[in-house]
């Protein structure tokens, strides 16, 4: 069985409407200047255990322009940085508590500090780094729908923490990702509201094919619209927080 997604102009028309509203947004132009440039520099490891970091930090809890979380990733220099946590050895997931617990307003703080020693002991040990890196570098050099897709779901089997959602806004938060974005409740708010042909719901994201499903039919609007996913995402993520986003509290 296939299904044939349809695309009104009015469609069309309402998506371009919306996106005029918030293209001076700065959330909107970083996004654009991050994922749509062509030399993307090669990811190092600091860079994507930072962003791993932030992704963790961001499940459940609210990410906005003010919120905690982005606080603490904009903290300079990083609590959590690569190099610091890897010095902690069997320490490590105290120390990711205390550093969590001590700054404030964040939740989950043994939940992540558990994810981050798992995530470590696998990049550490059985050549997890090197076959991150050349997934990523692979990915890097090759970007299509297709290797998206795949860059995600490899994430999402080998990350602790990591499910369809995080695993994806990992690869945007690298600037790897034009096509797979992370869907969670503002985009199943926003696509409700604009007319999914079918009642979406947030919980059922956790569930792969689900969440293939959706972004399916979002990238076919998309497509349609001759937008790039990545850029609508932001409009949209820009939308919920109202112009609060500044070019200094972008990491």
């Amino acid at each position: 069985m296939k299904l044939h997604w349809e695309i009104a102009p009015e469609d069309v028309e309402a998506v371009h409407s919306f996106l005029a509203l918030h293209q001076d947004d700065a959330f909107v132009k970083s996004r654009i200047e991050k994922n749509l440039r062509e030399d993307k520099p090669a990811i190092t490891k600091d860079e994507f255990w930072y962003w791993m970091v932030v992704c963790l930090l961001t499940t459940q809890q609210r990410s906005g322009p003010t919120s905690a979380v982005t606080r603490f990733s904009n903290t300079k220099p990083f609590p959590l940085e690569y190099g610091v946590c890897l010095l902690q050895g069997d320490m490590l997931e105290s120390f990711v508590w205390q550093a969590i617990t001590d700054f404030g307003g964040l939740r989950f703080g043994g939940r992540i500090a558990g994810e981050l020693v798992t995530n470590l002991h696998y990049l550490e040990g059985n050549s997890g780094w090197d076959q991150t890196m050349s997934m990523l570098e692979k990915f890097r050099l090759n970007q299509t729908r297709e290797s998206e897709r795949e860059a995600a779901d490899i994430i999402d089997d080998r990350l602790d923490g990591f499910g369809p959602k995080q695993s994806r806004n990992l690869l945007q938060c690298l600037g790897l990702s034009r096509y797979e974005v992370p869907i969670d409740s503002r985009i199943v708010d926003w696509l409700n509201d604009f007319g999914f042909p079918v009642r979406l719901s947030a919980a059922a994201l956790a569930d792969r094919n689900y969440y293939h499903f959706v972004s399916e039919g979002y990238q076919q609007l998309c497509k349609e619209c001759e937008v790039f996913p990545c850029v609508l995402d932001a409009a949209i993520f820009a939308s919920f927080d109202k112009g609060g986003w500044t070019k200094e509290i972008i990491a």
